[in-house]
This record gives C-alpha cells, sequence and structure tokens, in this order.
C-alpha cells in the first residue's frame, strides 16, 4: 500500500508524530489493511550504534532489512528514524517503486537546541551521545519536496498541535503509485543451459549456412533448417526436434571467417546477459528459436543486408 518515511533531527520528536500517524490511520483502515511501525527500538539497534561509522552502517542495513520484509501492497509501512542521508531515503524510494507502494516522506522540523534540550532530559536509556548528536546534526541532508524520492513531502514542526494527519492518510492511500523504471525493476535470470543453447543455436547455424552455400550459390530470404538440443512444443510432433530460422542473405559469398566473427560477437553480447538479464535492446529470449531468431537478425546487419 504505502511506505512512509520519517526523517529529522535525533530527539526531535520522530516517534511522537509516527505514533500520532500511526494512531490515525489504524482508526481510517479497513480490516484488510495492516498498519505497521519500524524503529531501531523494534528492532533492538542501540544509540550507541551510532557513535561508530561502522555500527552505524550495520544499525543502517538492519532497517533495510526489515523494511524489505514488511513492505508490501496490504500494508502501510512507517519508517521511524532519522533516515538523515538522502541517499538512504532514494534506496527506500526504489524499494517502494520496486514493490509497487505509494510513497510519502514526514520531516520533523525541531530546532538543534530543542534536540539537546529533548536529549539531555531522557530518563528512558535512550540518549544519545553529545558529541555523537551534534554529528549527526550536522551531517544531516534534510528533505527537499523538489526531489522525486522526498515526495510528497510533509513538514510538521516540532510544537505543531495540528499536523496534517488527514493529507498524509490522502497520499498514502489514494495518491499515485509509480510504476517500476528499468533501475528497480527485478532483472530474470537467465536458465542454467542458457549458454549451451546459446553455443550450439549459433555453431547449428554457421555449420548450416556454410553447408547450404557450398550446395549452390545462396542469397535473399531462406530458411535454414538446423537440429534443435529440445523438442518444441510450436511444432508438430513429427518436425519437433528441427529448428527453422528465416533470414535474408547478400548475394554474394560468404566467408566462414566473417560468419564466426559476427558469431563472437553475437555470443560475447549474450554472456553478458546472463548476468545482467537484458541487452541494451531489452530482455532476452533464451529459448532456441529466440537465439535463432536473434542470431539471424544480428547476421543480417552485420552482412549489411537490405530488405
Amino acid at each position: 500500500m504505502a511506505l512512509i518515511t520519517i526523517s529529522g533531527y535525533p530527539s526531535s520528536g520522530k516517534s511522537t508524530r509516527a505514533a500520532q500517524i500511526y494512531d490515525f490511520l489504524s482508526v481510517a483502515s479497513t480490516p484488510q489493511l495492516k498498519v505497521k511501525v519500524i524503529s531501531d527500538d523494534d528492532l533492538a539497534v542501540d544509540r550507541v550504534s551510532y557513535d561508530d561509522s561502522l555500527q552505524e552502517k550495520t544499525a543502517r542495513a538492519t532497517l533495510f532489512t526489515a523494511i524489505t520484509r514488511h513492505i508490501n501492497k496490504d500494508t502501510i509501512l512507517i519508517v521511524d528514524g532519522m533516515n538523515y542521508i538522502k541517499g538512504f531515503r532514494y534506496q527506500l524510494y526504489c524499494k517502494a517503486r520496486e514493490a509497487g507502494v505509494r510513497v510519502a516522506t514526514v520531516y520533523v522540523l525541531a530546532t538543534p537546541d530543542q534536540c539537546r534540550k529533548w536529549n539531555d532530559e531522557r530518563v528512558d536509556g535512550k540518549r544519545y551521545n553529545p558529541k555523537t548528536l551534534d554529528a549527526l546534526i550536522q551531517r544531516f541532508e534534510e528533505p527537499s519536496s523538489m526531489v522525486r524520492w522526498d515526495a510528497p513531502l510533509f513538514t510538521i514542526p516540532w510544537d505543531d498541535p495540528t499536523p496534517p494527519l488527514e493529507r498524509i492518510s490522502d497520499a498514502v492511500t489514494t495518491g499515485i503509485v509509480k510504476p517500476p523504471n528499468v533501475g528497480t525493476q527485478i532483472t530474470p535470470k537467465a536458465p542454467t543451459d542458457a549458454l549451451r543453447t546459446l553455443e550450439h543455436t549459433t555453431n547449428a547455424l554457421v555449420s548450416a549456412l556454410m553447408a547450404a552455400q557450398a550446395a549452390g550459390p545462396i542469397g535473399g530470404p531462406i530458411v535454414i533448417t538446423v537440429d534443435a538440443l529440445e523438442p518444441s512444443s510450436n511444432n508438430s510432433a513429427i518436425d519437433s526436434s528441427v529448428l527453422r530460422v528465416c533470414l535474408t542473405l547478400p548475394h554474394r559469398a560468404l566467408t566462414l571467417s566473417e560468419l564466426q566473427r559476427l558469431k563472437r560477437q553475437f555470443v560475447a553480447a549474450r554472456r553478458k546477459a546472463v548476468t545482467l538479464g537484458s541487452t541494451e535492446k531489452g530482455r532476452v529470449e533464451w529459448g532456441e528459436e529466440g537465439v535463432g531468431r536473434a542470431f539471424a537478425e544480428f547476421l543480417e546487419e552485420g552482412l549489411c543486408v537490405t530488405r
């Protein structure tokens, strides 16, 4: 459903605002919709974790893992934390887009002096080291409504008695769900036999082309027939072990060296796609028919065939 990222200085009243948002959304939500808060306290992350950069990275990774585990389309997830690094907020934004949920950022605004006062007054064992608090305030990267990963942004001053709870609710229940882009989509992995299929199909086509040329002049549209590794469900039972590839060839003699060169280029590009899941032209078809069709098109381009 939605991801609400709470941001603000340490000891600025973020948990108070998170609780207010939770209470309001819990009353307004349906039985099918869950509202959940994730915070350092829920994950047993102590305040001393922020005294050391390595421990802080571990704490941030723990928080992100918990978010990944709970984010889904039937939950409004409230992330109660400083979230003071814009790169981390962008990471949360990408995760939300990948999950197909709405986003909102709530910036709890308080002065550094007010935060220091509240931190000194804490008696619940959750005080920050004064030097750590000052360092976190200095490093804080303020959310901005001008960047997409912080929008929509709701800024709530620490002394505001009437936070915009209804507007926050509208944003996370009826706002626009941004579709995942290329950077946030889960890339499908290639099948385990992808390289075997790639090598077999390209080698077979090169051999078939040279054999056809040896039998007589070729040029223009032709159909090359090669043995398939696996029977195709698209063909009849009689010829299911045969792969037919249509391509257009130039009206000249082809050399084995140029076909092997083009084959190596094609295979190299596809080998990269085994790990990336796609090429610059889009997703990859890994079956024999898809490889054969793509290799035929690649040969036509490489041989400068004009249709």
